[in-house]
């Protein structure tokens, strides 16, 4: 059963090479220095699908919805599946997982030898469109990416059905909002004073007005969105892919 939901889906552990890269975020970098440097690392073509986690569950059953405990996930848990072990048409096998906790997720990609990305790997990657390796001040691809946003929620389509990017990625955009490791220290204060300040998790809203690009308006709202979320959040739109260290 598990081997016909898996056929025909290329693997999201077709993991491609990201970087290394001096990297301008958002995010202040808490020196004085304007970029950090992220080192090359490898990342899956497309988000997890809900083939991928099914298999995954039934080889871990403690991560199967009614049986997690409640301290890794929230109640609406794979919320749309048929069963615990199964997907039902409201989760088709191609489309990607979503209604995952963190912790699911993170133990998701220790069981596939990988990690979540953390959120500068993320964002290097989500920075490229299918040209360059950095199209964030591109007028256009702002627009498309943001043309996402305004659009209702439909059924979702199969991951890894959008368009590669310069890294050989698909769909860190117009798909789905995705964990990365470090989501919880995402908020910074809107006080330059307090940068660096580890009790800046206690600042939220008013905190995306330290950041640097502010026209970078997609992706404040992903900085936003992961830091109102607790680690055993789930949400509807929320997926995930992994993330590995480049081989020497």
């Amino acid at each position: 059963m598990l081997a016909l939901l898996l056929a025909g889906t290329a693997a999201a552990g077709e993991r491609r090479a990201v970087g290394p890269s001096e990297f301008v975020s958002v995010l202040p970098t808490g020196t004085k220095a304007p970029a950090v440097h992220v080192e090359r690392f490898l990342m899956d073509s497309r988000p997890v699908t809900n083939a991928e986690f099914l298999a995954f569950v039934a080889a871990h059953p403690q991560w199967r919805r009614g049986s997690i405990a409640k301290l890794f996930a929230d109640g609406d848990y794979l919320s749309h599946w048929a069963g615990a072990e199964t997907l039902g048409a409201s989760a088709l096998p191609q489309q990607p997982v979503t209604r995952v906790s963190w912790y699911a997720a993170r133990a998701y990609c220790e069981a596939s030898g990988a990690r979540l990305p953390s959120w500068y790997e993320w964002e290097l990657a989500a920075a490229a469109d299918e040209s360059v390796p950095d199209a964030r001040h591109d007028a256009q691809w702002q627009a498309r990416i943001l043309d996402w946003y305004a659009q209702p929620l439909h059924a979702l389509p199969a991951s890894g059905s959008g368009p590669a990017n310069f890294y050989g990625l698909r769909d860190l955009h117009g798909l789905v909002w995705e964990w990365v490791e470090d989501f919880n220290a995402l908020i910074v204060s809107g006080d330059s004073r307090e940068q660096g300040d580890p009790d800046r998790l206690r600042f939220c809203g008013a905190g995306a007005l330290s950041l640097r690009d502010r026209e970078n308006y997609a992706v404040l709202m992903r900085v936003a969105f992961l830091s109102s979320l607790e680690a055993r959040s789930t949400a509807h739109s929320l997926g995930f892919r992994c993330a590995a260290q480049a081989p020497p």
